[in-house]
């Protein structure tokens, strides 16, 4: 069961964000941007949290999930650190992903070749 709802929840996002893409003006880099921040907006208000309880994978691997994880790093950071942690908990939660990123997009770049695309 826990496979059909993350194909449900994750197809969702997908579609709503290809919705946005086809029927508004809105760039790619503004619609996976307004991603992260609905996942920082929803995770405040603590609606992302029970929706990647249901869906897991479908729910945490989509952009609403990388907000979702950074809003609960800052949130716990805040809990331990007071103040600073304000600054530093959203990229200790993410450091992981983001470092695994980097690298296969080092790696990708020494492996491709680059060529003018015109």
């Amino acid at each position: 069961m826990g496979y059909l709802w993350a194909f449900l929840v994750g197809g969702a996002i997908c579609a709503a964000g290809q919705l946005l893409i086809d029927l508004t003006s809105l760039t790619p880099a503004r619609i996976l941007t307004g991603y992260v921040v609905a996942g920082v907006a929803l995770s405040a208000l603590g609606l992302y949290g029970p929706l990647a309880d249901l869906a897991g994978a479908g729910a945490s691997v989509p952009l609403l999930g990388f907000g979702h994880l950074l809003a609960q790093g800052v949130r716990q950071a805040v809990a331990q650190q007071g103040l600073l942690g304000c600054l530093t908990g959203g990229l200790q939660a993410g450091a992981a992903g983001i470092a695994a990123s980097l690298i296969c997009g080092v790696a990708a770049s020494w492996l491709g070749k680059s060529r003018d695309q015109n």
